[in-house]
Formats: structure tokens, sequence, C-alpha cells
């Protein structure tokens, strides 16, 4: 008896207690649902493997809090797995009606269609680093709520900081100094100064571990390598590094500007034109990161003490890409803030080609390493 070859397109809407499952026979018939069953990856795989064997499927479900796991499963198995983008997947005007068994039959449809848009399954080694990242950027914005909570409750009662810098160490000794007459404020102020502590304490040593893990980890050159371009310190090119992962998957620049969101979105008919604001589209970790390197280049174009460091560790082919970007990237900003242009549209215009900036880099080291 000959081995049945007909491809079957799964689709799976993962939940984290169950998996609907809807199929789409290559031959073009009508997609059915196959019900819901346990999130039991050793269970699904049998249930598969009934449909056909595993060369003869190909099966898809959307990105969400369910991460990579069960793709990777599937795959091990043998069973062709892609993970698609939610915001790419097409949605018929006027379909009002959302559930499991729909987005299940909607995925094997498309998929069968080719009309979804799988996202990269990171290496697992990246995706670590990307975790620790990540975690780090949550202790950063916690910090910065704790800190707002402290300078709020001193400001409604008529206590706030005349000098320069805030958060420095004589901000940190003249809160120490704050007292106050009822009971009740006083814990309020030593409960909001420990949780700044805290926070504080958070970032710096998960900053010290993701140092200490991008230095063994298998992309620490080109980590390294970004580190030339002003505005990237070492938290900001692991993040770059561990969000995108292999930058050989963009064959220019521009794809690169793409995958973030930092080219313009247009709606164009015929002869007329019309650009609007950045898609937003992608990875909004690598954007915002990209975003807050520009504001660096309002500067002008010097080798500081600390970039000069940083530079003495890369080839002299990524010292000129890097010098290139400070002058470039300082003049196109102080052109655009000339023209009126406002300062976050301005920045974000410059991130866009500091992104292009990156790429080079980053391609520049595959060469080395080649």
């Amino acid at each position: 008896m000959s081995e049945d070859t007909t491809i079957r397109f799964v689709g799976l809407d993962v939940h984290r207690d169950s998996i609907a499952v809807a199929v789409a026979v290559g031959d073009g018939k009508p997609a059915g649902s196959l019900g819901s069953v346990p999130n039991d990856v050793p269970g699904l795989i049998k249930r598969l493997l009934r449909l056909a064997p595993a060369g003869s499927l190909r099966c898809c479900y959307e990105a969400g809090p369910t991460g990579f796991y069960l793709a990777r499963r599937l795959r091990e198995a043998g069973i062709a797995c892609d993970v698609i983008a939610p915001a790419l997947v097409p949605t018929r005007p006027g379909d009002r009606v959302k559930t499991d068994r729909r987005d299940a039959l909607k995925l094997a449809q498309y998929l069968r269609a080719g009309g979804l848009t799988a996202v990269r399954l990171p290496d697992p080694a990246d995706e670590a680093v990307r975790d620790l990242g990540r975690a780090r950027d949550d202790a950063v914005r916690d910090e910065r709520a704790a800190r707002h909570r402290l300078s709020k409750f001193l400001l409604r009662h008529g206590r706030w900081f005349e000098g320069r810098s805030t958060w420095g160490p004589a901000h940190l000794a003249r809160l120490a100094k704050q007292r106050f007459d009822n009971p009740a404020q006083q814990d309020v102020m030593n409960d909001y100064r420990e949780a700044v502590e805290l926070a504080t304490a958070r970032v710096a040593r998960l900053t010290a571990r993701l140092a200490e893990r991008a230095a063994a980890w298998g992309r620490a050159p080109p980590v390294t390598a970004l580190q030339a371009l002003r505005g990237v310190d070492l938290v900001t090119a692991a993040a770059l590094v561990a969000e995108v992962g292999d930058f050989r998957r963009f064959a220019a620049p521009s794809a690169l500007m793409a995958f973030v969101g930092l080219v313009p979105s247009e709606d164009s008919s015929g002869r007329r034109r019309r650009q609007g604001e950045i898609t937003k589209a992608g990875n909004g970790h690598v954007r915002r990161a990209l975003v807050e390197s520009a504001w660096h280049y309002r500067r002008q174009p010097r080798m500081s003490k600390a970039i000069r460091a940083r530079n003495e560790k890369v080839s002299g082919a990524v010292r000129a890409i890097a010098w290139k970007a400070q002058q470039r990237l300082h003049k196109r900003l102080t052109r655009l803030l000339a023209r009126g242009k406002p300062a976050p549209q301005a920045v974000t215009a410059v991130a866009r080609e500091l992104a292009g900036f990156v790429w080079a880099i980053a391609r520049e080291e595959v060469l080395l390493a080649g």
C-alpha cells in the first residue's frame, strides 16, 4: 500500500490549556475543524501523525504568549511548523465573529494559500540573552516608576530638588535628609526611598548579568562591533543582536529598517503619492533602542574617551563606518531641526539611517568572520 503524500495544512490556535486544530488538504477541498485538544505536546503530535506522515504535514500558529516551544517540539518530531506574525494575518471586512475554531480554520486556509508571514524562530541561545535584556528593560521601567512616585510625593508637599542632575549623589543625599513631622508621611517617604533603592539595585544586577552572558555568547563579536557607534553601549548592542539574530537575513539596510517599523507608511494610488508616519510594524524593542541611540547625535562628532576605548576593540573597517555615522547623522539631525522639524520626528528619521549603519557594521563582522 503506497504512502499518502497529500499535504495537510494544519492551523493551530494555541492557548495555555487547549489547542484548536483545523486542517486543509492540499487538493483544494474546504478546510475542516478537528475540534480542540489539551495543550499536551506529545498527545498533539500523536494526533497529527494520525492525519498524515510527518513529512506531509505543514503546521502553523500565531506568535503570542506561548512562545516558540511548540514549534520547536514539532520540528524535532519532523513536522514542519511556522510561527505566524499575528498582525499580518489577512482579515475579512465585516467578519465580526471570532472563536478558536474559526481562528484555526482561517490559519489552515491561509497557510494552504501561501498568504501567511512567518516570524523567525530565534536560536535558543539568542532567545536566552533576549529574555535577559527584556528583563532588564522591565527593571528600568520599574525603577523609573518608583522614582516618579517618590518625586511626586515630595512635590505634593512642596519639596523638590534644585540641582542640575537628578538621582545623582547630591540628589540622593538630599533625599536621605528628608523628614516629615507626621509619622504616617515619614513611613511613606521611607517606603518610597526603599523601593527606589531596590529598583536601582535590580537594574545594576541585571546589567552586570547581561554583560557577563553577552561576553560568553556566540554572537559576542557583533555586540562588540556595534559598540563602536555613538549611543550604542553594551546593553543596546546586546539588545540589537539578540532581537535581530543573524543580520545576514536582510539583503539590504532598507529591509532591516522595515523590520523594525522605521519606514514611512504610504497610501498611494495612480499619480497620487502620500506618505505618513512610520509604520511601527515589527520589532518594537529594536526600534526603541535605535531611537534612544539617535538622540546622541545631537552632539558634534568627536571621539570621547568611552567611544575611543570601545573603538580600540574593533577592526579599522568598523571604526570607519562608526565615524562616518557620527558625521552623517549629526549633520542630518542638525539640518532637520534647522528646517523646523519637531525633535521627535527628526530623531526618528536619524534612527532609520542609524539602522543602516548597524546593518553595515554587522555585515562587516560577518565578512571578517567568514
